[in-house]
């Protein structure tokens, strides 16, 4: 099978790519330049898309043996992930690129350009796990590594993007993966995970939004109010400075008369207005989402998914939670067994029946628990 494999300049793609290599697959590994200017993007081991890291995945590619290859995919970045963070936050809802990025750049533009050059599949180094059910169906699996485990992020894929991906990773934990990358001669064994956002150079999320956003109105300064009382407790210089269930930064000129903090409990971009109170009010016990993306058979309007089996994970790295998914015309309803907590508009709801991803949505509303 001809395989491209994507090679970020980790230890996790490398060792992906090696392993697919060694599978008897024909491997051509490639790099994904997707800033428009490199300099504009980090530098260093803190991003995934840096110079260095073009030069690190060019040395694993050569350590394994393969061909190597750099695609520009930056103008389509652009446009599919940083312009929608822009315009998630300016809404006055939490995006997150790393799923976004999944979804339209290494699962669609890759594999599209790569089905139309003559290969079969996509490696990544994405912890996750395709299995084949005995229907033949293509399934999306948690990895055997809980810590590591990003089929949350994966959770935008359909059946025929799975048909055509590889995560040689699944079986392994993170631990191994290096000895591995160590064993194989890979300098990259030792590189840090990337973390942060690639394309916010400094780490600075709130800064990067008020320098591209201007003075675009939704996110001019508003009221920071109380949820109680709508007293007035500060202001702000945009809705995009805050995401809910927030804590830090906030700025209050008035403390809570208890002394507790405060939270982050809502966010209205147009009047700018942002609620905050005590922690007991994140509480929420359904969610609602939109843009239903299925990791196989789509389900039908009207399909309710219940049972202990049934379980849905609402941010990268959360937990899992018992929950009643009820299906609509694209759209899903999730009623809570157990309340959760901080749960943002514009962030993914992804359905877990067991260890298989049933699919995802984008979230859309919440319904807070009363205190």
């Amino acid at each position: 099978m001809k395989v491209v494999a994507a090679m970020s300049g980790g230890v996790d793609s490398a060792v992906a790519a090696a392993r697919a290599a060694e599978a008897g697959h024909e491997v051509t590994g490639i790099h994904l330049a997707l800033s428009r200017n490199p300099k504009s993007y980090r530098t260093g081991a803190r991003g995934c898309c840096t110079i260095e890291d073009a030069n690190d995945a060019r040395r694993a590619a050569d350590v394994i043996g393969i061909p190597f290859y750099v695609w520009d995919l930056s103008d389509r970045f652009h446009t599919d992930v940083v312009e929608d963070f822009m315009d998630t936050y300016a809404a006055g809802q939490t995006p997150n690129p790393c799923l976004r990025c999944n979804e339209r750049i290494k699962f669609a533009a890759v594999l599209d350009k790569a089905l139309a050059l003559g290969f079969d599949a996509v490696a990544t180094g994405h912890y996750a796990s395709v299995r084949t059910a005995a229907g033949g169906e293509i399934e999306l699996h948690r990895a055997v590594d809980g810590a590591k485990d990003q089929s949350y992020v994966l959770g935008v894929l359909d059946e025929q993007q799975l048909r055509h991906s590889l995560f040689p990773l699944g079986d392994t934990p993170k631990p191994q993966v290096r000895a591995e990358a160590a064993a194989r001669g890979l300098l990259v064994a030792d590189k840090p995970d990337s973390h942060d956002i690639c394309f916010v150079a400094d780490g600075d999320n709130t800064g990067w939004l008020r320098e591209k956003l201007g003075d675009r109105a939704p996110n001019q300064g508003g009221a920071i109010v109380d949820d109680a009382t709508g007293a007035v407790l500060g202001e702000h210089t945009g809705t995009y400075g805050f995401t809910i269930g927030q804590r830090k930064g906030l700025r209050l000129g008035h403390p809570a008369p208890d002394g507790r903090p405060r939270y982050v409990l809502d966010i209205e971009p147009v009047s700018g207005t942002v609620t905050v109170g005590p922690r007991e009010r994140l509480a929420v016990d359904r969610v609602e989402g939109d843009r239903v993306r299925w990791c196989g058979r789509p389900l039908e309007a009207g399909t309710v998914l219940a049972g202990d089996s049934v379980t849905v994970q609402l941010r990268a790295h959360g937990a899992e939670h018992r929950a009643v998914v009820h299906v609509g015309d694209d759209t899903l309803r999730v009623d809570l067994v157990e309340h959760a907590e901080g749960i943002a508009p514009g962030q993914a709801v992804v359905v877990y029946d067991g260890t298989r991803v049933v699919g995802s949505a984008t979230i859309t509303a919440t319904r807070r628990v009363s205190a």
